[in-house]
């Protein structure tokens, strides 16, 4: 009789030499385009598996699968569909997307395969890691519990960011967030900063990359660049890879600093592989998919286990037409820990950086600051919605002061709040210096 512990190892054998075996490679073909998806049979292939589709001039392109409906599979390429045809060679690759990790990507810039851009030579790693990664049991995960230096003193002050949080930047565009962004890349605190530039102009890759890290923060910092005109899957994997390459140094005890500009077009290309194999839409055009996927990436983020290292991170979201009701817009704050809420009226005005106090919050605040900076926080806020909520009368002369006095120390004290609140692109502030000011114009 075969005891449970043989079988398991029979069994565990028999599958390896199945994997290993070359003869269940079995090639099949394309059959059919639509849009950007492929359509194939006769392979034996899983989600998630990558492909190699043979053009007419015997390139190789590589594809992944998305989907699969009886004996078709859906692929998504994700370069070039030049010189596909019908019948065109699909081989299975028999594995899923990786990408290398390591200390030699500092420095470096990539795409969403993890191939290097900038053409400083191939990428010296010896390790992978695959691009979908096991999530991290919430119990096991370190709290919370120490403010984050951002540089920027109305976030230090009022919306205090905490090591590990996940913050999100929303916006119209034209209204400061990528600037916003930049401003922490170079003054947060933090031993690794991740870059994604997802699905943005290709232009300011490179205007980011010279101007904003500058050669003092391409030192201690990994980009992975994919343009607006990479395909969907591309822009979905240079999501992932970001995420990815934080994790990994998180993994090695360090704080690292994730920024992603855009959330949005991690969502957009996700709705377009999404509606292109036929899942029907939901919301303003986004399908389901889209709703799950995104805290499938963001839950990434965030603090590692007891005694490990962090990952702080900054996403920018898109709210089309200024609406923050916009469907990404509310999905992202709902699973985010605080937001930040740029508004085109002050940046109209020249108010920069042009962050609403009023909508922004920050949900750790509690658990970073003391009692007497969330009371200073709390008053200067008060003021601030106090002159916001009679601006129009005040503005038109139809207040008379003395009416009330909540609102006359509201007149006299938003010179200096606005003064406080603004600050020039290239001034770093420090944690510190940011809380004692705040303290000290509120007691004055």
């Amino acid at each position: 009789m075969i005891s449970d512990s043989s079988l398991a190892d029979y069994l565990k054998q028999r599958r390896e030499s199945i994997v290993n075996s070359q003869s269940i490679v079995v090639e099949g073909r394309l059959t059919r385009m639509v849009g950007m998806t492929l359509e194939a049979v006769g392979c034996d292939v899983n989600v998630g598996e990558r492909c190699q589709i043979e053009t007419n001039t015997g390139r190789l392109e590589d594809a992944e699968v998305v989907g699969f409906s009886e004996d078709k599979i859906y692929l998504m390429p994700i370069g070039s569909i030049q010189g596909l045809g019908p019948g065109a060679k699909v081989t299975p690759s028999g594995r899923a997307a990786e990408i290398p990790v390591g200390e030699a990507l500092l420095g470096r810039v990539l795409d969403g395969q993890g191939q290097p851009i900038d053409g400083k030579g191939p990428v010296l790693c010896t390790e992978t890691k695959p691009l979908a990664a096991e999530t991290i049991n919430p119990l096991n995960r370190k709290p919370v519990d120490e403010p984050l230096d951002v540089g920027v003193r109305s976030i230090n002050s009022v919306l205090t960011v905490g090591r590990g949080q996940r913050m999100g930047l929303m916006a119209g565009s034209g209204v400061g967030k990528s600037v916003l962004l930049g401003m922490m890349t170079r003054f947060t605190e933090a031993e690794i900063i991740v870059v994604g530039l997802i699905g943005e102009r290709g232009r300011e890759v490179k205007e980011f990359i010279e101007d904003i890290l500058g050669s003092e923060g391409i030192r201690r910092s990994v980009v992975v660049a994919v343009p607006a005109d990479n395909s969907p899957l591309m822009r979905i994997q240079g999501a992932m890879a970001a995420t990815t390459i934080a994790e990994y140094f998180r993994d090695q005890g360090k704080d690292v600093l994730l920024l992603m500009d855009s959330l949005t077009r991690f969502c957009q290309a996700q709705r377009e592989v999404a509606l292109a194999i036929g899942e029907p839409p939901a919301t303003k055009g986004y399908p389901p998919s889209v709703f799950a996927r995104l805290p499938q990436l963001v839950e990434r983020a965030g603090n590692g286990n007891e005694g490990g290292g962090s990952i702080t991170a900054f996403y920018t979201v898109l709210a089309e037409g200024d609406d923050q009701q916009d469907p990404i817009v509310d999905a992202s704050r709902a699973i985010l820990d605080g937001h930040v809420v740029l508004s085109r009226e002050l940046a109209d005005s020249g108010h920069y950086p042009a962050i609403d106090i009023e909508q922004s919050v920050s949900r750790v605040i509690n658990q970073i600051t003391s009692e007497s900076h969330r009371d200073a926080i709390n008053q200067l806020k008060y003021l601030y919605s106090s002159y916001q909520q009679n601006k129009d009368l005040i503005t038109v002369g139809a207040y008379q002061k003395g009416s009330d006095p909540v609102i006359d120390d509201a007149i006299d004290s938003m010179p200096e709040i606005r003064s406080f609140l603004c600050q020039n692109i290239n001034e770093k502030v420090r944690m510190s210096e940011s809380v004692d000011r705040l303290r000290e114009m509120m007691t004055e």
